[in-house]
């Protein structure tokens, strides 16, 4: 092939391709198949700070001294507590009589919540602010149930805590407790939700409530009735207790969720106690005879063995032998849940009921009434 030939085949052809590549690429840059770093702190990074979380939230966070008498002390009764009473120092009598804790304002005009273990038996109960400010608090009202205690602070300028969504909350969320541990003052300590609605009734935990938020953010002496907040600042929780109690630190804690507190202070504050939700029925825990005998692939639900005559749930329409397996969202998977979701509704509320009946799962909207007292209550349609 002659050099003339080749250059008028090949030459100026591919040159001609190569011009064309390198104008593509230089006018469609993406096409080169290579990817722009990321820039530090973008949107699909986790955050590098959480400072303005802890800003946002910590001015509600403050730190609890209450002064318990001597007599009153968990050891009072041992033989030989007055022995090494006499051996201490004033200084050290001093300390032991001051039970140190947190809590957080949920509101502007002063109402505080705490641990109701953090405040039992004190003859005098006082705060420190994140401002370093100081006053004495008033005791409004306590659920033991719940381990809740709702306090009243008089002094102006209050910071309250912004309120989250502890039902949206998921395993993996990032979460801040905030605290006054070893009553060193306020104090942050970071981690994640590890398990929600758990149930610690085989622990001899909870009460009413089975549906505690756990993480593994630690928790210590001084951190209970402190605040559990999301990654925004936000409460989820009031910090309540570590699984170990003989231990210093423990790896799983668990906080009373927001809404179930804020509905305890609600009911103290306008009914001086809690106020359970009744919906006028008894039931009793799904055994496999009985579901199989209900045709029901599964355990979970009640069944509803009576009704009363005009309550919530015969105006609603449910009846005996109706199979109840959710109160609004909450599962029922027992009569230790059903007790809990009524614990946590208000008289007044309007719910829904999923029950099964006939094998057709079906929804019924109820109005939450307050039990009845003594004669007043009407007496159960049986099934």
């Amino acid at each position: 092939m002659s050099l003339q030939r080749f250059v008028q085949d090949w030459a100026i052809p591919a040159a001609i391709g190569l011009a064309v590549a390198a104008a593509l690429l230089l006018v469609f840059p993406h096409l080169r198949g290579t990817t722009t770093p990321p820039t530090p702190g973008a949107a699909t990074s986790g955050p590098v700070s959480y400072a303005s979380a802890v800003n946002l939230a910590g001015p509600a966070v403050v730190n609890v001294f209450s002064r318990i008498p001597l007599r009153n002390h968990p050891m009072a009764n041992h033989p030989l507590f007055p022995y090494y009473l006499n051996k201490m120092t004033p200084l050290q009598r001093e300390r032991l009589q001051q039970n140190l804790g947190s809590g957080v304002i949920v509101s502007e005009n002063g109402y505080l919540l705490t641990n109701l273990h953090v405040i039992s038996g004190a003859e005098q109960v006082s705060v420190v602010l994140a401002d370093g400010r100081e006053g004495q608090v008033r005791l409004v009202g306590a659920s033991a149930e719940f381990d809740l205690a709702v306090l009243k602070l008089d002094l102006p300028n209050l910071t309250a805590i912004e309120m989250g969504d502890p039902d949206r909350a998921q395993v993996g969320d990032v979460v801040l407790a905030i605290g006054n541990p070893w009553g060193v003052g306020q104090t942050v300590t970071q981690g994640i939700i590890s398990a929600t609605e758990r149930d610690l009734g085989n622990t001899g935990i909870g009460g009413y409530l089975q549906n505690f938020l756990q993480t593994d953010a630690a928790i210590n002496p001084g951190n209970s009735g402190g605040a559990l907040v999301d990654a925004r600042g936000k409460l989820l929780g009031i910090n309540t207790r570590v699984l170990d109690q003989t231990a210093s630190t423990s790896g799983i804690s668990f906080a009373i969720p927001s809404n179930i507190a804020l509905k305890v202070m609600q009911d103290i504050i306008e009914f001086g106690r809690v106020v359970p939700g009744w919906l006028g029925i008894e039931a009793q825990n799904l055994t496999p005879l009985l579901a199989r005998s209900f045709n029901l692939t599964s355990t979970n639900g009640v069944i509803v063995t009576a009704i009363y005559n005009q309550g919530p749930a015969q105006e609603a329409g449910l009846r005996p032998g109706d199979v109840i397996t959710h109160i609004n969202a909450t599962p029922i998977n027992d009569g230790k849940h059903g007790n809990a979701a009524m614990a946590t509704l208000r008289p007044g509320e309007v719910v829904t009921i999923t029950y099964i009946r006939e094998g057709e799962v079906l929804a019924t909207r109820a109005t939450v009434s307050e039990k009845p007292g003594g004669n007043a209550l009407p007496a159960p349609e049986e099934n």
